[in-house]
């Protein structure tokens, strides 16, 4: 299953801007004051990196979906 879809849910908690995602995964993520996901990645290129970034979240706001 790849992953299709990652995006900043802050429904529950706030991105601090701790960095960890974009340090894992700078491809994918940017953290100029809130967590961003950057358009246009190929997210099945990156699968590894973004699931790591999504352990690595304190604040487990990094949220994904797979076909």
């Amino acid at each position: 299953m790849a992953i299709t879809k990652v995006w900043l849910d802050e429904s529950n908690d706030e991105c601090i801007s701790c960095g960890n995602c974009a340090e894992i995964a700078p491809v994918v993520f940017e953290v100029p004051d809130k967590m961003i996901v950057i358009e246009g990645v190929d997210f099945s290129l990156y699968e590894n990196e973004i699931l790591e970034a999504v352990s690595a979240c304190p604040t487990e706001v990094i949220k994904t979906e797979s076909d």
